[in-house]
């Protein structure tokens, strides 16, 4: 456990866990939280082996957003001071949306504004069904911004993200699963089992295909269907000079065996034998 002010991050293998943690803030997210969640990404990218990166709440709440008062009110007066503030934000969410490790929301509870947000740049998301979503901006007068009304309008229907962005009403989890925000929304007590059945689908992997799979799918939603080839194309020679052909090497040899079926399971990889 790496314990900050107001973040704490266990790596365990393939997989880390991000904690927020400033509970009895609902988990706004602070100056010195962004300057934390900076740090936290670093080590994670220094450690070199992880594979899943699982980002939740303590307590009852993943995110209620930014705080208000430290991240605008008290700054606004000093234009410099408000640049800096903010701008630590944007950087490590920018980060987290080109993270090499597959990311996933662990959804707890409120997560309103930059807990929307952070739910939307993940790659992966699992929700308590119950857990509560919302854009309020429009309740004390702005947009949604910082990279928020990208997240709705990336992972929502055109109609649904204006709704929310221009009502400030909530979802819960259920409807943000319907709406496309999650994969998945369960019941609250089996919120932990259900993010460990799919980081498990997710550690077994090679990571340099778990990385560059990321990439192509990001790219290739800005390309017609020619120029996409080409860039995948081109992605999967990077891909086998990376990991030593073992798509050819260790995967397909193993299914010429017979020993596994792509469609129902994935290949054994002898983690030692091929280049990670």
């Amino acid at each position: 456990m790496i314990t900050l002010e107001t973040v704490n991050l266990e790596i365990e293998g393939p997989k880390a866990v991000v904690h927020l943690n400033r509970p009895d803030k609902k988990n706004a997210m602070n100056p010195q939280m962004h300057r934390d969640m900076n740090t936290v990404l670093d080590r994670i990218e220094e450690d070199g082996g992880v594979k899943a990166v699982v980002i939740t709440g303590t307590g009852n709440s993943f995110s209620s957003g930014m705080d208000l008062e430290e991240c605008f009110l008290r700054p606004f007066d000093d234009p410099q001071l408000f640049y800096r503030t903010n701008l630590v934000a944007l950087k490590w969410f920018q980060r987290l949306k080109a993270f090499p490790a597959v990311t996933i929301a662990k959804v707890n509870g409120f997560a309103f504004g930059g807990g929307f947000l952070v739910t939307g740049l993940c790659d992966l998301a699992v929700a308590d069904e119950t857990a509560l979503f919302g854009l309020s901006e429009i309740n004390f007068g702005i947009f949604p911004a910082g990279g928020a009304t990208w997240a709705a309008t990336h992972n929502l229907a055109r109609k649904q993200a204006l709704y929310y962005i221009l009502t400030g009403d909530t979802m819960t989890g259920r409807e943000a699963e319907q709406h496309g925000l999650v994969n998945k929304a369960v019941p609250a007590a089996e919120l932990d089992a259900e993010t460990d059945r799919l980081v498990a689908k997710i550690v077994n992997k090679n990571p340099v295909t778990l990385h560059l799979a990321k990439q192509v799918y990001e790219r290739t939603t800005e390309l017609d269907l020619p120029a996409a080839i080409d860039y995948d194309q081109a992605k999967l020679w990077e891909l086998s000079r990376l990991s030593g052909n073992e798509w050819i090497n260790v995967a397909l040899r193993q299914f010429e065996k017979r020993s596994y079926q792509p469609g129902l399971s994935t290949y054994k990889r002898a983690e030692a034998d091929v280049t990670p």
